[in-house]
């Protein structure tokens, strides 16, 4: 017999575990995710998108591992740009209730965030 608990989660890992800055982490580790992406779908090697978004070698392979403590979200969008692609910000109507908090999402290319 398995007693396994399983729990629904809320949609978001780092809060699910109960990380410190839960909402960061997932902005951060979809940012990763869509520089994963472009990576994948380019011919550069790692040294070279490296040198191209101003980053040493070794930072780049730890953020693509999901080790991106120390890196801004602003720093990973700037990488974004700097591989090419447009990145937009864009504010929502989100709650009616002023006093409720909205939330941050990364769109990449209308795909929904992880």
């Amino acid at each position: 017999m398995n007693d396994t608990e399983m729990s629904v989660s809320s949609g978001n890992v780092y809060e699910d575990l109960d990380t410190e800055n839960a909402a960061e982490m997932l902005v951060k580790a979809q940012l990763a995710s869509t520089i994963q992406d472009i990576l994948d779908s380019s011919d550069l090697t790692q040294t070279q998108a490296a040198e191209l978004m101003g980053l040493p070698q070794p930072k780049l392979s730890r953020l693509l591992k999901g080790q991106f403590r120390g890196i801004s979200e602003f720093r990973m969008m700037d990488c974004i740009a700097r591989l090419g692609r447009d990145v937009r910000i864009v504010i929502g109507n989100g709650q009616a209730d002023v006093a409720a908090r909205g939330r941050v999402a990364v769109v990449h290319d209308g795909v929904a965030p992880l």
